[in-house]
């Protein structure tokens, strides 16, 4: 079912963006809101489970996590958190492929049944990134169908992760490190979010509100 899910938020995505073509605004406002909700996940379910782990100097993968995102980072020129940079017309190869990267890598371990709340905070983050790939996918008038493929392949990412971190005895053997891995790729992504929700430094009235509001519907949750 968690496959499903995963593949259909990229969908909706799709499905917003060709149907709506919702501006910069929305679009900022829904990264916002994810932002805040992938951050307070990440706080208050993901930290607690890879510190009662067992295993020695956990946070030492956490911080390597946050350097995996910096490398990727360079190479999507920060696709993950909701900006595509590229000159000219054409998706740049190296961009699509970190952003795929993060995909399958934040996937791997949403199979575990504990892992629900995860398995959330990666649909409503992948919604708006996709909206943002789709939008420049559009803006660059690429062919649908180039499109779909582009979009259908980016889809397929997390679920993929999500069946080798349950098939593959390596990511098994090292769930926790892989865990806390990812809690220092969601940590950097939520908080550059957060982070850059305001231009020039200047209070936005409705990002906060979408933040106050992420971060409320995850403490409900």
């Amino acid at each position: 079912m968690s496959l499903l899910v995963l593949f259909l938020s990229v969908i909706v995505g799709i499905v917003i963006v060709f149907a709506f073509n919702p501006s910069k605004k929305i679009t900022q406002l829904l990264l916002s809101f994810s932002g805040a909700y992938l951050l307070a996940i990440t706080i208050t379910h993901l930290l607690p489970e890879v510190f009662s782990s067992s295993i020695n100097n956990i946070g030492l993968f956490i911080i390597l996590g946050l350097l995996v995102q910096l490398i990727m980072d360079y190479f999507s020129k920060g696709a993950e958190h909701g900006h595509i940079h590229a000159h000219g017309n054409n998706l740049p190869v190296i961009l699509f492929v970190s952003l795929c990267l993060h995909a399958f890598i934040e996937g791997i371990p949403v199979h575990d049944h504990n892992h629900e709340e995860l398995l959330w905070a990666i649909v409503i983050h992948k919604i708006p990134i996709t909206i943002v790939l789709g939008s420049f996918l559009v803006y660059a008038k690429t062919s649908i169908a180039k499109s779909l493929a582009i979009l259908i392949l980016f889809a397929l990412m997390s679920p993929l992760g999500s069946l080798a971190g349950e098939h593959i005895p390596l990511l098994i053997n090292y769930k926790a490190q892989i865990t806390a891995i990812i809690v220092g790729i969601f940590l950097h992504i939520s908080t550059i979010i957060i982070f850059e929700s305001s231009e020039n430094h200047k209070f936005n009235r409705a990002k906060f509100i979408a933040i106050v509001v992420g971060f409320a519907v995850a403490a409900l949750i």
